[in-house]
């Protein structure tokens, strides 16, 4: 089975792993995105089915897409006034980001590698209007050998609750 692991789902709540791991993860059916890098399933740790598919990790491949980026010179601007030092502020200051991205179809690469990183690549965005390219590693797509399922288990059940702590929802990163 190929398995898509999104970048931001392993530095949110993942933990990594190595070729010959065994691993347990809640999957889901592909998305179009999954499923262009050659995934039928994905992990997801924010939802998912009440299972964890259990397998052996076989091959991991680094997915390297390019991306078309442009820049707003007028968001670019808001946030350039906002950072000046000579402005104080109140407290934090939200703006929008100055960029927008579109993946270059059919533009990605697999790089095969022995361990998943916990951080992903990502190639600045410079401040230039563009358009540009840049690339930015995705994820990682896994050849997993499945051996079975089980229960899903709490993220961490030997960590207690701090005192007054509100209970963690199902697929709250904590």
């Amino acid at each position: 089975m190929r398995v898509y692991y999104a970048d931001w789902q392993m530095e949110c709540c993942g933990t990594p792993f190595a070729v010959g791991d065994e691993v347990a993860w809640r999957l889901v059916p592909a998305g179009e995105e999954d499923a262009r890098y050659g995934a039928t399933a994905r992990v997801e740790h924010h939802g998912g089915p009440d299972a964890e598919t259990v397998g052996r990790v076989r091959a991991i491949e680094l997915v390297h897409q390019r991306y078309t980026v442009r820049t707003d010179p007028r968001v670019r601007e808001r946030i350039d006034r906002a950072l000046a030092a000579d402005r104080p502020s109140d407290g934090p200051v939200l703006l929008p980001s100055p960029y927008t991205t579109e993946p270059v179809p059919g533009a990605h690469t697999l790089e095969p590698v022995a361990a998943c990183p916990r951080w992903f690549e990502r190639e600045d965005p410079g401040e230039g209007p563009g358009p540009r390219r840049i690339r930015r590693t995705t994820g990682a797509l896994v050849t997993l050998d499945v051996t079975g399922t089980r229960p899903t288990r709490p993220e961490n059940p030997a960590a207690p609750e701090p005192p007054g702590a509100t209970p963690a929802e199902p697929g709250d990163c904590r």
